[in-house]
């Protein structure tokens, strides 16, 4: 503990670098399950950007998040984080949208991380 201008400071523990967060996206577009978990605490929560729910699709705890990865990959052939989505569903569906995570982290671990993308539609649907 400190003080500044009369107030009492408690130190706390520093944000994820930059160096981290790099290091994450570079995890993600090499599509290395074991080396993105790496990343994620135990007990992390994935909220995808696409699901049936409201916060698209939430998943809890590394075995989750390893699982909808792995199947992920198998469907989406060169998915890619720029902050662009890229790639091409297996049914055909091209993907190409503009995104962003917002992370929580508990040290230097992911505890929530929360996607989102700009959808196009198609066809003239709003």
């Amino acid at each position: 503990m400190g003080k500044v201008g009369g107030m009492t400071t408690t130190p706390t523990a520093a944000g994820p670098s930059i160096d981290l967060l790099m290091e994450i996206n570079a995890a993600f577009n090499s599509r290395d399950v074991d080396r993105i978990l790496s990343f994620f605490a135990d007990d992390a929560t994935f909220l995808m950007a696409r699901g049936p729910e409201p916060c698209g699709r939430r998943v809890h705890g590394k075995a989750a998040i390893r699982h909808v990865l792995a199947d992920r990959f198998k469907v989406i052939s060169g998915m890619r984080w720029v902050w662009m989505v890229t790639g091409r569903g297996a049914d055909g569906e091209l993907l190409n949208y503009q995104g962003c995570d917002v992370y929580e982290f508990r040290g230097d671990k992911i505890l929530n991380k929360d996607t989102y993308w700009k959808r196009v539609e198609q066809d003239g649907r709003l």
